[in-house]
């Protein structure tokens, strides 16, 4: 095991320092019991500030919708980025919901779908890595599936220790804790036959990767972690999606069935862990996370996919 432990509470919080982050999280708390009609449109009226705004990431996720898929217009390109910003700013309020939401209120906006299939793995004793895609609405539909059937989350801890306590308690109310560069601790849960949950869906750089293909993009850097913690944890593979429904205040969790035959060489893994992330991201992919560059890591010898932006 590791030696992370969960943040805690120190006097030294309290310094002047960590002001704003006090008043952030203070206004997310006070935000969080609004009614949530308020919040959606107040969130969406936000995203709709951030598209005029941030330029920058306006181009980057026009430019990842252009790689992903080419036959799409500039017309359904542009109305799907700013979609996309509307769902950027309500998830700003989702996370206030995540964090401080009562356990009735969180259950009575979701339904999940295929919690069987976690059940019967766990009467099995089978540890599960429940393979998941940076929907912005993901921190909201990890709370409404804890409540459901807990697991094990893995935690990026923020260079704020006041904001990482807040994220800490927020994230991990039915869930373990554990720092997603602990690998040892994450197979150690999934021989147990715990759920961890996992994210294969960004470029983390070259250390522990491969080169896959990821929609219309050939060479799409993608994590071997997937085939590593599967076959290292004995696990068995089930993706998830987490989908925000047309009817106001509605998530749908929907668990897959399980990938059978997981690939153990780490390639081929990536090639069928990106199939299950695209079609995860097709359920919405308005409400997935196109502003940070995907594509940023390169094979050797070709150009950057995101020159001049």
């Amino acid at each position: 095991m590791s030696d992370f432990s969960a943040p805690t509470f120190r006097l030294g919080f309290l310094h002047p320092r960590y002001l704003h982050t006090w008043l952030g999280v203070g206004l997310m708390y006070l935000a969080s019991w609004l009614p949530y009609r308020v919040q959606f449109y107040v969130g969406r009226g936000l995203g709709y500030l951030m598209h005029t705004l941030m330029k920058r990431r306006v181009k980057i996720a026009d430019r990842n919708l252009a790689l992903c898929f080419p036959e799409m217009t500039p017309a359904n390109r542009a109305a799907m980025v700013k979609e996309n910003f509307a769902n950027a700013g309500l998830a700003l309020f989702e996370t206030g919901m995540a964090w401080f939401w009562p356990k009735w209120r969180i259950q009575k906006h979701f339904t999940i779908e295929g919690l069987d299939t976690l059940l019967e793995l766990e009467q099995q004793g089978k540890g599960v890595l429940l393979v998941a895609v940076h929907s912005l609405n993901l921190e909201i539909g990890g709370r409404g599936l804890s409540e459901q059937t807990p697991g094990v989350g893995v935690y990026r801890p923020n260079t704020n220790p006041v904001y990482d306590w807040f994220q800490f308690r927020g994230r991990m109310k039915r869930n373990i804790g554990v720092d997603r560069k602990d690998v040892k601790s994450m197979i150690h849960y999934l021989k147990e036959g715990h759920r961890v949950w996992y994210a294969p869906d960004h470029d983390y750089g070259r250390r522990r990767s491969t080169f896959a293909p990821l929609f219309a993009v050939k060479h799409a850097c993608t994590t071997t972690g997937t085939s590593l913690l599967t076959h290292a944890g004995h696990a068995t593979v089930v993706p998830f999606s987490v989908v925000r429904e047309r009817r106001l205040g509605q998530y749908r969790v929907k668990i897959d069935p399980p990938i059978t035959d997981f690939p153990k060489e780490a390639h081929a893994a990536a090639v069928i862990t990106n199939q299950a992330v695209e079609r995860l991201i097709l359920r919405a992919p308005e409400q997935y996370m196109w502003l940070h560059r995907r594509f940023k890591t390169r094979p050797e010898g070709e150009p950057s996919l995101y020159e001049g932006i």
